[in-house]
């Protein structure tokens, strides 16, 4: 699409909006893709209407003004990046807009703090958990409450789990086979530690040497994606500080979201002096499943021990696994690796589940849909368990299949895999053996 966006006053990120403006070719194969437009029928919440609102923004033949509802709307799932024909960067796109426009934005006082509550709640682990126990109390209050606050209180758990800190190292049992950097997270740090304390276990016990360096903090998606550019930028310098890439054999999240913003490191700092350690930083960033379905597929993943009883888990693509990472196979590989397990596929899987970050935060009415949508499907495979790659996926998804009146239990694809190493050790199966 021809553009005359003015690069050279806009830099490093005029440049990647104008590369993928350029790309588009206006076909509308991204539109049955899309979330907002499956749920909206308007051209200007899809991907391809919202490529040539950011273009008029960016050349000043639009009023921001005019374009934000519409832009605000997406939820960043790229799940247009893999319906597009073209190899148009969406994603890229998007988030570069974000950070851009987000200083021109006339926002309310109400809305400007509850953005700022976010991106220093999200980040900071301890705090995060704090909050989350207040928010136990507030619970019952909710359906009183504004939209504003209730969103946030219905997506908390039954119950806050203490934290687990992880060691800052976990040696390989028997002989060692690898040596990998482990990003913790934040948000999952607080709602659920054994994410991180499961991740532990698997890679240790396939010989694998895990570090989690000291310095490291926030990968930065979460103000990244809401144009908090600038903090975004004081994050990620902090983790390509804190990573050594030359001193691992991969940078491993078992985040998806988190995954996916590291990923965008180089895109992030393009044209600026740190561009050559970003990308040499994301080329060593993998997803915990894409990491150990290498091992599988290379033989060297260690057997686990069969279900006690034939298990059916329903498998979801996090959008940030999917469509942003292209990890797709390695997670339901490892779960059929399992004996006894059979992994079902969810009606529209493609479809985002409505978490997308912050966006079930800031777009509650529309990621409700979503949620709804996503659990109807997941139950009608009629599932012992449902398994995810992405806290954000994990708390929306148990929220609305909570909410259906089911009880299956929701779970990290790595917790399967623990529990299958470790049997009945420490309840193991017997967690999902009713």
């Amino acid at each position: 699409m021809n553009n005359d966006i003015p690069v050279q006053t806009l830099g490093g990120q005029g440049e990647v909006m104008a590369h993928a403006v350029d790309a588009c070719v206006h076909c509308g194969f991204c539109l049955p893709a899309c979330p907002t437009y499956a749920l909206l029928g308007d051209e200007m919440d899809s991907p391809r209407g919202r490529i040539v609102l950011m273009k008029e923004v960016l050349e000043g033949g639009l009023p921001l003004l005019d374009a934000a509802p519409h832009l605000d709307r997406c939820l960043g799932c790229q799940a247009c990046v893999t319906a597009c024909p073209s190899g148009v960067p969406y994603g890229e796109l998007i988030t570069a807009f974000r950070g851009w426009s987000e200083p021109q934005r006339q926002r309310s006082p109400l809305d400007r703090a509850k953005r700022a509550a976010i991106l220093k709640i999200l980040p900071a682990p301890k705090v995060f958990s704090v909050a989350a126990r207040l928010g136990q109390f507030a619970k019952p209050l909710a359906p009183a409450l504004p939209a504003a606050l209730r969103s946030p209180l219905d997506l908390l758990p039954e119950s806050v789990p203490a934290m687990q800190p992880s060691a800052p190292f976990t040696p390989a049992r028997g002989v060692r086979r690898g040596r990998v950097a482990f990003l913790v997270g934040c948000a999952q740090q607080a709602l659920t530690p054994n994410f991180n304390a499961a991740t532990l276990r698997v890679l240790s016990r396939n010989g694998i040497e895990v570090v989690i360096p000291d310095g490291q903090g926030c990968c930065g998606a979460a103000a990244l994606h809401t144009g908090a550019r600038d903090e975004a930028l004081k994050l990620v310098r902090a983790n390509l500080n804190a990573f050594n890439p030359d001193d691992f054999d991969a940078i491993l999240s078992n985040a998806a979201g988190c995954g996916a913003g590291l990923k965008e490191y180089p895109m992030v700092l393009h044209g600026e002096s740190d561009e050559a350690r970003a990308q040499a930083f994301a080329a060593k960033v993998m997803d915990i499943s894409e990491y150990l379905g290498g091992l599988l597929a290379g033989g060297t993943l260690e057997p686990t021990l069969p279900a006690r009883r034939p298990l059916k888990v329903a498998y979801h693509d996090a959008c940030h696994l999917a469509h942003a990472q292209g990890v797709r196979a390695q997670p339901r590989d490892l779960l059929r690796a399992i004996p006894g397990v059979t992994v079902l596929e969810v009606p529209e899987g493609d479809l985002c589940c409505g978490s997308a970050g912050t966006y079930n935060l800031e777009q509650p009415e529309l990621a409700a849909q979503l949620g709804v949508r996503k659990a109807r499907n997941i139950l009608s495979t009629t599932p012992d368990l449902i398994a995810s790659g992405n806290i954000g996926c994990h708390t929306q998804i148990q929220s609305h299949v909570r909410r259906q009146g089911d009880r299956a239990p929701v779970m990290h694809t790595i917790e399967i895999l623990d529990l299958a190493y470790r049997g009945n050790c420490e309840g193991g199966w017997r967690m999902v053996d009713g």
